[in-house]
Formats: structure tokens, C-alpha cells, sequence
């Protein structure tokens, strides 16, 4: 531990943490973002409706919510290491006992309730985990850390069809499953909660780092960290949480249906999942760019950019019909997305500072994981009553435009409350 501290002279050690958990949210997202690929192939086994298929995700992003919640307390009180291993453990069984189910109540059990255990608090974990490694470049290092996202879904999901296509979905399951125990649990022993566990300060400073302001308007000290209690009685907590819902019902409304809806238009399945790799490789780019673009010109303006482009890709993809036009919209929605929800998770920790972040960022993400529930249920049952997901993508531009209403009421939280 000696030589460690003394090499962070050379090599902040807070970019090991950012490297293990960039690898650890591949594994998970990629692993959720997957379900779309196997969606046909769940429906055809066991003779289910879209809706029906839908729901196996959707339980499972509900149960998440408890487990996002949970988690983010148990990361205050254990740290991350204990938590990424044992979350791992929970991951590759689900997916193990998901490739042996025999009916579909059994998935309820194997991959809605499993998968929820390991992997409800992985973007809690990961948020606060870089938010208390890193201050001044916060939104750089959030980039870096979520485009793990990026990187698992646009791996994770082709390589899941050429598993499929070669050995059929349940080995495609097996082997998804050895995978997210070796990476989770390997990467998890790399992890530390914060940097006083190491004797060093944020950004690997000598003192306390400034901060910039939502606005970018110059820089100003940390916000006061405020408990988890004091967090919901502001008006900017419930914000976030309603941010979360709009943000995650149109992803997983497009990528729980993107494929489906692709294959519907005569489009191959491994076509149409390169789809979901486009979405994922250039999401990481749109969280690099922005995660550094938003230390400089201020996070507010760097979500509501992002979410624009968001909202007009998918009013571009409700009329698209031929393959390459798909790929524009991967390319652009991917882009914005990954823009939007890194800087907007760095603007948690701006508003609320990072001693309780774990606790408040897993309350806020129940906004998230209720949204990734609700959008697949909506888009399935959309085609089930039209046979076509096009007012679906309306909805989900709809969405968009909430939630960037929202983020413009969101200010920083500090003393005024506690003197309150």
C-alpha cells in the first residue's frame, strides 16, 4: 500500500479506480442492454406477445430500484470493493440459471430478480465512487468511467448475436454469465471508496479543490454535503429523479425495441443489432466529449444540448425506414445520450457533495430504473394496439423534452437548507 501511495506522485490512483469501474460498467450495462438482442428469441421460445416479453425487463428494472437504492447505502457503509464482488456473483448466476429456464415464470426468478441484485446499483456505484475520487475534473473522469457503457453495449451486444446465431440463446447465456463474474469480481479488488482511504485528496490535490458552477461562470468552493434526508426535501433532488425517469424511459424504450422494430422492416438480426453497437460505441464518444466540455461551459448547458439532439433523433427514427438511416440515428442518439447522462451524473454530485452520495444518487436512480421499466411496457404495448412503435418514439421525444424543463430548475443545495 506503501509503494501504491507513493507512485500516485507519478499516477493519480484515483485513474486505476476510474479504469476498474469503466470495465465493470461494461458488464453491466452491456449485459442489460443485451436483452434486446435476445427479445425475439424469448418471444419465439415460449410463444409471448411483445408485451409479454417486454415485462421480463421491465420486473427487473423495477426490482432494480430497490437494489439501486440499497446499494447506494451499502457502497457509504462497506465501499465499493465488497459490494462489485458479491453484485458479480449475483450477476453470473441469474444468467446461468436464465439459460436453463423451462417456463416463463422462471425468468422472473433467474433474470428479474437475480440481474436486479447484481446489477441495480452498478451506476450508483460507479457515479458516486468517481464523485468522491474526483472534484475539478469530476466531469472528465465521469466520462471516462461511463463509457464503460459504450463500450459493453457495443461489444456485448453483437457478440451476444453471433452467440445466438452460432450456439442458440441459451449458450449465448452461459457465456455472458462466466464473463460477468470474471471481469465484476477481478475488477472489484482494484476499487477503494475514496481517496482518504489512501492518504490523498480528490484530483490527487494537496488541498481541497474548487469547483465549477452549474453556469460556468468562474469557480467556487464545494457545495456543503448534505444527508440523505436533507436531500429530499429539495426541490432539486426531486428534479433529478424525475431527469432519471424521462432519461431512461426513451433509452430503454429504443434499445429494448430497436432491434424488434428493425427485423420488422425486413432487416437482418445482425444488422439490426449493430443498431444497439452503434448506440454504444458512439455514446462513449458523447460522454468524453461532454464530460470534459461540461467542466468548462457548465453542465446545465451541456445536458439540455445533448437532450435536444436526443429529442430530434427520435422524431428522425419514427420515419425512417431503410437500414442506413437506422445508423444516422444510432450515430446521433448515441452521441447525445452519452452526453446527457454523464454530465447529468456529475451534477449530482455538484448540487449535493460527495459524503452521501452513495445514499442519494441510489435514491435518485429509483427515477431511473422506474423510467427503464416503464418505457419497454409502453413501447410493446404500443405495437401490441398498432402493429408499429411509431407513436411510441413520439412519446419518447416527448420524454426527452420533459426532462430538459426539469434540469433548468435544478440550483445547488447547501447551508441555506440546513439553516432552513
Amino acid at each position: 500500500m506503501k509503494r501504491l501511495s507513493e507512485s500516485t506522485d507519478r499516477i493519480f490512483y484515483g485513474w486505476v479506480v476510474i479504469g476498474a469501474l469503466f470495465l465493470i460498467l461494461a458488464m453491466v450495462l452491456g449485459t442489460r442492454i443485451s436483452y434486446g438482442v435476445f427479445f425475439k428469441s424469448l418471444a419465439g421460445e415460449f410463444q409471448l406477445t411483445r408485451l409479454e416479453t417486454s415485462a421480463f425487463f421491465s420486473t427487473y428494472m423495477l426490482i432494480s430500484c430497490i437494489f439501486a437504492f440499497f446499494g447506494g447505502a451499502a457502497l457509504d457503509r462497506y465501499g465499493p470493493r465488497r459490494v462489485i464482488f458479491l453484485m458479480g456473483l449475483f450477476v453470473g448466476a441469474s444468467l446461468l440459471l436464465s439459460a436453463m429456464a423451462g417456463a416463463p415464470w422462471h425468468l422472473f426468478f433467474s433474470y428479474s430478480l437475480l440481474l436486479a441484485m447484481g446489477t441495480g446499483a452498478g451506476f450508483t456505484i460507479v457515479a458516486t465512487t468517481t464523485s468522491r475520487w474526483f472534484v475539478r475534473r469530476r466531469g472528465l473522469a465521469m466520462g471516462i468511467a461511463s463509457s464503460g457503457e459504450g463500450l459493453g453495449i457495443g461489444i456485448m451486444a453483437p457478440a451476444a448475436m453471433v452467440c445466438i446465431t452460432a450456439f442458440g440463446w441459451r449458450t449465448a447465456l452461459v457465456i455472458m454469465g462466466v464473463s460477468a463474474i470474471l471481469v465484476m469480481c477481478s475488477m472489484s479488488l482494484f476499487l477503494k471508496k475514496d481517496p482518504a482511504e489512501m492518504g490523498l485528496a480528490p484530483d490527487g490535490e494537496k488541498i481541497h479543490p474548487v469547483q465549477k458552477d452549474f453556469s460556468g461562470q468562474g469557480l467556487s468552493p464545494a457545495p456543503e454535503s448534505l444527508t440523505l434526508g436533507m436531500a429530499f426535501r429539495t426541490r432539486s433532488f426531486w428534479c433529478f429523479f424525475i431527469i432519471y425517469f424521462f432519461l431512461s424511459f426513451c433509452f430503454h424504450l429504443v434499445t429494448t425495441h430497436i432491434v424488434p422494430h428493425a427485423t420488422d422492416l425486413g432487416i437482418s438480426r445482425e444488422k439490426a443489432a449493430l443498431i444497439l453497437t452503434l448506440i454504444g460505441t458512439i455514446s462513449s464518444l458523447g460522454r468524453l466529449t461532454f464530460g470534459g466540455l461540461s467542466d468548462r461551459i457548465g453542465r446545465k448547458l451541456s445536458v439540455v444540448l445533448c437532450a435536444l439532439l436526443q429529442c430530434a433523433m427520435l422524431l428522425f427514427v419514427a420515419w425512417s425506414r431503410e437500414l442506413w438511416l437506422f445508423y444516422i440515428f444510432a450515430i446521433f442518439y448515441g452521441f447525445g445520450f452519452g452526453g446527457v447522462s454523464t454530465v447529468t451524473t456529475a451534477l449530482i454530485g455538484d448540487t449535493f457533495g460527495a459524503t452521501n452520495l452513495g445514499a442519494i444518487t441510489g435514491a435518485a436512480v429509483v427515477g431511473y430504473t422506474l423510467g427503464a421499466a416503464a418505457g419497454p411496457l409502453l413501447g410493446g404495448h404500443v405495437y401490441d394496439l398498432t402493429n408499429d412503435y411509431f407513436i411510441a418514439f413520439l412519446i419518447g421525444a416527448a420524454a426527452i423534452l420533459g426532462a430538459i424543463l426539469f434540469v433548468l430548475l435544478i440550483k445547488k443545495e447547501g447551508n441555506t437548507l440546513q439553516r432552513a
